[in-house]
């Protein structure tokens, strides 16, 4: 039987990626995502991966969309923590709305999609759970004290929770990519990008979603067992840990 796969944030970008690639892999998968309803039909046409919307800052609609999840594919083996939102301001100007928001999706949402799957992973005595962080939760970004706080708020999580769940055969480990090539980043204007993003990566050019999905696919296999508490970099050389 195959094993169950859920991505949140998974109909986009780099979730979207690897939403497919673990597919490719066999996993009967499950995208979560939150408000862009046209896009999420659109993947879920072309890919035949089924799509579930709620809103991960809420534990009472995680525990809900999970339970839906779960009723239509099996218990959930391989979870990725992909979602995140960005609400950018230099820290004088941020509000507490952008603070929180950031926070709650992208730290506090960490809590709601794991824990309501957490039990039955123990339980089998086998899962995954690979959380997306990002570079600027290593390294802080100038503009962004909610998102750098988040991200390395899940690399603590991730830390913390491996020592949990490794004698129940669950491994939790953490991605950083650095600039990958998503709409997001590809909008940016050409000049900013040769003059100002692309300097600062040794490689010379950015990241491809498919890349951070190879990745995930090999953490969430039986071969990537020993491998717990850990955070993988993919930045291009940009930032080392």
């Amino acid at each position: 039987m195959s094993r169950v796969a859920l991505v949140t944030g998974g109909t986009r970008g780099i979730g979207a990626a690897i939403a497919v690639a673990l597919k490719e892999a066999g996993y009967k998968v499950a995208a979560n995502y939150a408000g862009n309803d046209e896009k999420a039909k659109i993947f879920e046409a072309e890919t035949g991966i089924p799509v579930f919307k709620w809103d991960v800052s809420s534990y009472e609609a995680c525990v809900e969309g999970i339970a839906s999840v779960q009723a239509a594919l099996g218990p959930i083996d391989v979870l990725v923590n992909n979602a995140g939102i960005t609400r950018d301001a230099m820290f004088h100007k941020m509000t507490p709305e952008q603070w929180n928001d950031v926070i709650g999706t992208n730290l506090t949402g960490l809590f709601n999609v794991t824990h309501p799957v957490w039990t039955g992973m123990r339980d089998r005595n086998f899962g995954r759970v690979i959380n997306i962080s990002s570079i600027n939760g290593q390294k802080g970004q100038m503009g962004q004290a909610n998102y750098s706080a988040a991200k390395a708020g899940d690399l603590g999580f991730t830390k913390a929770l491996a020592q949990e769940g490794a004698a129940k055969g669950i491994t939790v480990n953490a991605i950083c990519p650095g600039y990958i090539g998503t709409e997001m980043v590809r909008a940016v204007p050409e000049k900013v990008l040769n003059e100002r993003i692309l300097p600062q990566i040794p490689v010379g050019r950015l990241g491809e979603p498919e890349e951070i999905a190879r990745i995930v696919v090999f953490l969430a296999s039986d071969d990537a067992g020993f491998i717990t508490g850990s955070t993988i970099s993919a930045n291009g050389g940009q930032f080392f840990v």
